[in-house]
């Protein structure tokens, strides 16, 4: 179905044509008439749907049609937050509000974005400049709420979205704080990756009776990504990497790696194959995420490493490939990480590197998605050159992670158990023991033993006590 087919009004079907939007997606379909008429929304689709501009479009509808009811003016009025949208996430509220600035421009709404981690500063005075619809993380609303500087009673509409992500992330305590703050009359917009218990209770005290709308079942990846693994040795993964980060077709490439200081390695080896790159972690400031996303974007740089912070939120038009370095602990995060590609129905290419040890995680992922991942055989990557050099930083990673190499398992000749690990175990205790008969001096004969010559030590004897003639024996310090 095309937008032109859509209840939607003529300032936001301007917008839409300028940004090249013309057909609409499953659950942009189902969602965005209902949110229209005011009806409250329980949503579950697949990471990289539309989901964003779902509910972007019946909020900015809704508030304008509210304003044109009241005869308000078009120029210069005082503002009430009206909406209010909570995301888990710094990147995704970043990411909703540049996908509400173009419609508000149409519509003569003004927005903003609130987060933590950063000075409250320009944020506190973007509030004061009176808004119509806030983007906020629950803990840093929460921050100015209790400041005095956010009032909530003015909310007709409520939008939670990526609520899993928020329980996941233990924010459900802010949540409710800040629910107890709007009024009891207002739409809700809810929308989930999946649907567990807690996302189900958590909607039913919100919602009376909402429209369900499912797109597909939860945590289904998109059928437009190419899935493909690679069963590989660990000692290969930077072959592979290079080969693959080096295809002339991929343009963009996103790197998922589960710890800090994984994402540091691979940046710095990735900057050593000479391709252009840049690293997303929570040591990284917000300034610096968003420079790293904005060049990635831009396409000034091939290669974004990044940790799960990168998994939701981010939405990169013409994101060629998502590479799992490392197989995810959470079988539903595999779902959001591979989700950055394909975004809109695209086409993408999604890879991931197995070893041995993550062999299980991985039958927990297909078995979750419900699928068998096609397998990839070629093994031409053995034969891709790295390069070996080092820099202090990664030294310095290295000598930080590094295993203790007493029972760490070893391949070829210095594999422990192999004839010659045994035969350089035999050769080197040898070696030790010639050399400590070299240095040792000849023990001189113990001295005998030289007869006690001290006297006995005499036990004292009691004092004797003094006597006076023939009075009664005192002691010394008994005398008066």
């Amino acid at each position: 179905m095309k937008f032109s087919e859509l209840p939607i009004i003529p300032p936001l079907q301007k917008a839409l044509e300028r940004q090249g939007f013309t057909d609409a997606t499953e659950i942009q379909e189902k969602v965005i008439p209902a949110a229209i008429h005011d009806h409250d929304i329980l949503g579950t689709a697949q990471t990289g749907s539309g989901k964003t501009l779902a509910f972007v479009l019946p909020i900015l509808q809704n508030l304008y049609n509210q304003r044109v009811a009241k005869n308000l003016p078009d120029g210069k009025i005082k503002r009430n937050i009206q909406a209010l949208i909570l995301a888990p996430t710094r990147e995704l509220a970043v990411q909703i509000g540049e996908t509400l600035a173009p419609y508000c421009t149409n519509t003569n709404m003004k927005h903003t974005v609130i987060f933590g981690w950063v000075n409250q500063f320009h944020q506190v005075k973007a509030i004061e400049k009176w808004i119509d619809i806030l983007v906020a993380t629950p803990g840093r609303l929460e921050d100015l709420i209790s400041q005095w500087v956010v009032k909530l009673s003015y909310v007709d509409i409520l939008t939670i979205d990526e609520a899993d992500r928020m329980i996941e992330m233990g924010a459900i305590g802010d949540i409710k704080k800040v629910l107890k703050r709007l009024p009891e009359e207002k739409q809700t917009l809810f929308f989930s990756a999946t649907m567990p218990k807690d996302i189900q209770e958590m909607a039913n005290t919100l919602m009376k009776t909402p429209r369900k709308i499912s797109v597909a079942p939860p945590a289904t990846p998109t059928k437009t990504i190419t899935q493909k693994v690679f069963h590989i040795n660990r000692n290969y993964k930077r072959q592979l990497l290079q080969q693959i980060i080096k295809t002339p077709g991929l343009k963009t490439v996103l790197v998922f790696a589960n710890t800090i200081d994984e994402t540091e390695k691979i940046y710095e080896f990735v900057k050593a194959a000479r391709v252009s790159c840049a690293v997303i972690n929570k040591k990284k400031s917000q300034n610096q995420r968003q420079a790293a996303l904005t060049k990635l974007k831009k396409k000034e740089i091939k290669v974004l490493v990044a940790t799960d912070l990168a998994s939701r939120g981010l939405d990169v038009n013409d994101l060629s490939c998502v590479i799992n370095y490392e197989v995810p602990t959470d079988s539903e995060t595999y779902v959001h990480r591979i989700g950055r590609t394909a975004r809109a129905w695209k086409e993408g290419l999604a890879v991931t590197f197995c070893t041995t040890p993550e062999k299980d995680r991985f039958t927990a992922i297909e078995k979750l998605i419900g699928q068998k991942v096609v397998v990839d055989n070629d093994d031409s990557y053995k034969n891709v050159v790295v390069p070996q050099w080092q820099s202090e930083k990664l030294k310095k990673i290295n000598d930080k992670t590094k295993k203790p190499t007493r029972g760490r398992r070893q391949y070829g000749k210095n594999a422990i158990g192999s004839k010659e690990h045994s035969e350089m175990r035999k050769a080197e205790r040898k070696n030790k023991s010639s050399a400590a008969t070299k240095g040792k001096k000849p023990s001189s004969p113990s001295p005998s033993k030289k007869p006690n010559t001290k006297k006995p030590s005499v036990t004292n004897k009691p004092k004797a006590s003094r006597s006076f003639g023939n009075s009664k024996t005192v002691p010394k310090r008994g005398r008066k």
